[in-house]
């Protein structure tokens, strides 16, 4: 058995591979070799310049995301430990039902098709998207007021505006309306995995208690859902945290959780293009 010397982070909506910075940096500090690459149309470009010009993310889809860092991980010499936040979470569950990665964690992550748990929280975040179904293909500005409620609610308006302006980025529509309309298609939908897969590798889902975007309750039914299988699933709630766990005070601890949980429960080694 081998253990893992490569993470790959994997960002969520209305943000770029920078919010991983607290994470890239300590785990790189433990010896890692980590990656952060950006989804399509994101790539390594700074927030303030997507919010000046967002045309590169207009009519992304989730197919095209996650065959993104498929071929990334592909080409690695060894299956890595894949690790994504909110919408990355649901493309670390995708990734590992194609058969990559040697664990997978999903901090707060989005669900796939056939969890139809949405409660007012998730639809409120989602609103401003989702109420102009003809902007499919564009991209929604993130306002501060919103990037407040959805990721700024563990702090004063202040502090939150200035959280926006070092990381908030418009959204990618066609993403948002996609995994949405997916969920009650468990056959057919774009984000459909296979919850009884044997072979997965061992997924840990992270949750924080004042998470708007992505409830605990989404994910205990995701966690029911995967409970139908025998591989390896495992669930953590953290009080008091918000979606913006990775960098709120604090964030170090959940950050050694899942790198130690990724650890103990990688699969035995096997060849990168597996599935």
């Amino acid at each position: 058995m081998s253990t893992p010397t490569t993470i790959v982070l994997i960002h969520g909506l209305w943000m770029t591979p920078s919010s991983w910075d607290t994470w890239a940096a300590r785990f790189r500090d433990k010896g890692f070799t980590v990656l952060t690459p950006g989804w399509p149309g994101v790539g390594d470009a700074s927030p303030a310049s997507l919010r000046d010009d967002p045309s590169s993310l207009t009519n992304r889809s989730i197919t095209e995301i996650v065959d993104a860092y498929d071929e990334i991980i592909r080409g690695l010499d060894a299956p890595p430990i894949i690790m994504g936040h909110s919408f990355g979470g649901l493309f670390v569950q995708m990734l590992l039902d194609r058969g990559l990665g040697a664990a997978g964690v999903g901090v707060e992550p989005g669900q796939p098709a056939g969890v139809l748990t949405l409660p007012w929280p998730t639809l409120r975040s989602g609103l401003p998207v989702l109420s102009n179904p003809f902007a499919k293909k564009g991209a929604k500005a993130l306002t501060p007021q919103h990037f407040h409620y959805t990721f700024g609610n563990d702090l004063s308006r202040e502090d939150s505006d200035r959280e926006f302006e070092a990381s908030g980025i418009p959204a990618v529509n066609r993403v948002f309306f996609e995994g949405v309309l997916s969920l009650p298609r468990t056959r057919t939908g774009i984000t459909r995995v296979d919850y009884t897969k044997a072979d997965r590798a061992p997924l840990l889902i992270i949750s924080g208690e004042l998470d708007h975007v992505v409830p605990p309750s989404v994910h205990r039914s995701l966690v029911k859902q995967y409970a139908r299988g025998s591989g390896v699933v495992e669930h953590i709630e953290y009080p008091g945290r918000t979606h913006r766990i990775v960098s709120q005070p604090g964030w170090e601890e959940v950050a050694d959780h899942a790198l130690q949980w990724s650890l103990d429960h990688a699969r035995p080694g096997v060849p990168s293009a597996q599935g």
